[in-house]
């Protein structure tokens, strides 16, 4: 199956069965705006992350609430994550009771609570924290500040990672961690209201990402890597067909780890160069290391399959980076050290194999890279 394959059952709440008690699922966009009179550009992104709805109250239940950690509850909420990377970064979180919200229970997926959205081809909300309620409110795992928002999508180019997030896979939760990414290239249109300022979103300049995750328990190590602003160094042209998407770490299978592994995908002009370990058949074998100083985090992958090579370089600097805070469904916080951001920059090295050994196909600059990068505490 070619990785561009659209499927929005894959997009559709998955919190069935055991993972009812003890599962997230989360929809992830990112994108950039540009202030409507300066023209400053700021990267942001949204996320509705639900958690446990079969544990549900009237209020929502935190699991770093001291109250519950005693008592021994579990989270269960939908949680709104948005905010901005950079200089006046934040992320914001708001919290609704399952009570309060509404969930399609098939696809094309919808949530809709008081005054948030989220669809296929919608996003609709807002956060308000003050700098009072974030250090008063440690469980709330945010920072201070306002956002609203309200956008359009078009998901244009899918990384469908295939058999591994499959219905059957599905069905048995053989994972503990699953992903699948709709729209790893998106056209986004609308408007983005942060700390007073407005910025409007393009399609042609938005740079933008929407994909998803749900399980019973994330990853360690975990690395994720996306963009779809990409000039060829070969023609110095943009690649306006293209974007990459590489993410993974060590996933489980039955509570069983296997070795560090990541998922990774190259749509170059249309042509598909796919680096799927679950694909037995491409024989991927991938190599990555991820190192940090005081101002700069690095990320360095490099895969192989029988037909091709991608080596990706990427940095980006920790002042337009967050660490972002998600507690597991059995509410504990593991993450306490997950780098996220949205402005990485880099260079991706393509290659074909040849009978000469590999050929270079092209080396694509990457601006508004999307990277990630977190361990487990010891």
């Amino acid at each position: 199956m070619m990785f561009n394959t659209h499927d929005i059952q894959r997009d559709s709440c998955m919190l069935k069965g055991l993972l009812r008690k003890q599962g997230y699922d989360w929809w992830w966009h990112s994108f950039t705006g540009y202030e409507e009179n300066t023209h400053e550009e700021r990267s942001f992104f949204v996320e509705y992350f639900l958690c446990n709805p079969d544990l549900a109250e009237e209020k929502p239940v935190l699991g770093q609430l001291e109250e519950n950690r005693e008592k021994g509850k579990k989270p269960s909420y939908l949680m709104v994550k948005a905010g901005s990377w950079g200089k006046d970064h934040a992320q914001l979180h708001r919290f609704y009771s399952w009570k309060e919200i509404e969930v399609s229970e098939s696809f094309p997926y919808v949530i809709l609570g008081q005054d948030c959205y989220a669809s296929e081809t919608e996003l609709r909300g807002n956060i308000s924290i003050s700098e009072v309620e974030a250090r008063n409110h440690p469980e709330w795992m945010c920072d201070a500040g306002e956002m609203s928002w309200r956008l359009s999508l078009d998901k244009q180019i899918a990384f469908n990672v295939g058999y591994g997030a499959s219905k059957p896979l599905q069905d048995a939760e053989a994972f503990a961690m699953y992903w699948h990414a709709e729209g790893m290239k998106t056209a986004y249109l609308g408007d983005v209201i942060y700390n007073g300022k407005r910025y409007l979103v393009t399609p042609e300049k938005c740079y933008g990402y929407a994909d998803k995750n749900w399980g019973r328990d994330f990853t360690s190590p975990w690395l994720w890597l996306s963009s779809n602003d990409l000039v060829s160094r070969k023609t110095g042209e943009r690649l306006s067909n293209s974007v990459f998407d590489i993410g993974g770490g060590r996933p489980k299978i039955y509570m069983v780890p296997l070795d560090r592994r990541l998922l990774g995908a190259f749509y170059y002009e249309g042509k598909e160069y796919d680096f799927n370990f679950s694909k037995l058949h491409l024989g991927v074998k991938t190599m990555f290391s991820f190192t940090e100083d005081e101002e700069t985090c690095y990320w360095k992958v490099v895969q192989t399959n029988h037909h091709a090579r991608m080596e990706t370089d990427i940095t980006c600097k920790k002042k337009d980076m967050l660490l972002v805070n998600y507690e597991s469904p059995d509410g504990k916080k593991r993450h306490n050290r997950l780098w996220n951001g949205g402005n990485g920059t880099g260079v991706i090295r393509l290659y074909d194999k040849g009978k000469n050994g590999y050929e270079l196909v092209d080396e694509i600059e990457a601006n508004h890279i999307g990277c990630e990068y977190g361990e487990y505490d010891e």
